[in-house]
């Protein structure tokens, strides 16, 4: 799916992919499900490309349903994958806290599930190795995606914003549909490590030029990064 001009979705509202466009490559921003690796070649193709385009793939964090195909284009195509240095054990293992269990219903979630399964999320594909980043580093990528540290979802939680992209990719730092409940607009993603450490860090996004807002789970969202956390912490009370 085409959102903008350099812009690119794959996945659905469940569980979505971006990918960031230009002539120099593409760079992908999460990994989603092993099984949407077939949804990036397809989307690919339409473009005329191959995963042989894929200079980068740049986590936002280092879950299981973001790391999906990273590592077969690692392993493949010999494409790096940039993770935050406090998810890299995440990503290379799955090795993290316990959170709490969040408020679910029974349609969402098994549709949650379901659909995770039906893209191949057991067993895990972990990343054999990652190119760890830091905050503010600007990635010598196709959109050239600055880091931007967004702790608590995961300690090494980021937001990658691309100016080209005109769009910052948020991960599970906040959700525009609750994958246990249904409920929908701008609100905290469950599963998350340090909830009030993550509200703090929707500050983080403020000032930032963009006109597209992209949560790993829900719909994309269009408006400013500087209304993000007041309407976060709305949809949180």
């Amino acid at each position: 799916m085409k959102l903008a001009p350099h812009l690119h979705r794959i996945g659905n509202d469940i569980v979505a992919v971006y990918l960031i466009v230009t002539d120099d490559g593409v760079t992908v921003v999460d990994a989603g499900l092993p099984g949407h690796y077939g949804d990036l070649v397809r989307e690919l193709k339409s473009l005329g490309l191959t995963p042989d385009d894929v200079k980068g793939v740049v986590l936002t964090h280092g879950d299981s349903d973001h790391i999906g195909f990273a590592e077969r284009l690692r392993r493949d195509h010999g494409v790096p994958v940039y993770v935050h240095e406090a998810d890299a054990q995440r990503a290379r293992t799955g090795e993290k806290g316990k959170v709490e269990m969040p408020p679910m219903k029974l349609g969402p979630t098994v549709g949650f599930f379901t659909y995770a399964l039906r893209k191949r999320a057991m067993p895990t594909k972990y990343v054999s190795e990652v190119v760890e980043v830091h905050d503010g580093d600007v990635l010598d990528l196709p959109g050239s995606p600055v880091v931007v540290g967004m702790p608590g979802h995961s300690a090494g939680s980021i937001a990658v914003y691309s100016e080209l992209a005109d769009a910052v990719f948020v991960g599970d730092a906040l959700t525009t549909r609750h994958v246990l409940t249904g409920r929908t607009g701008l609100q905290p993603a469950p599963f998350t490590d340090e909830p009030a450490e993550a509200l703090e860090s929707l500050e983080h996004l403020s000032g930032l030029k963009a006109s597209w807002v992209l949560p790993g789970h829900g719909t994309p969202w269009r408006g400013s990064p500087d209304e993000v956390a007041a309407e976060v912490r709305k949809g949180a009370a």
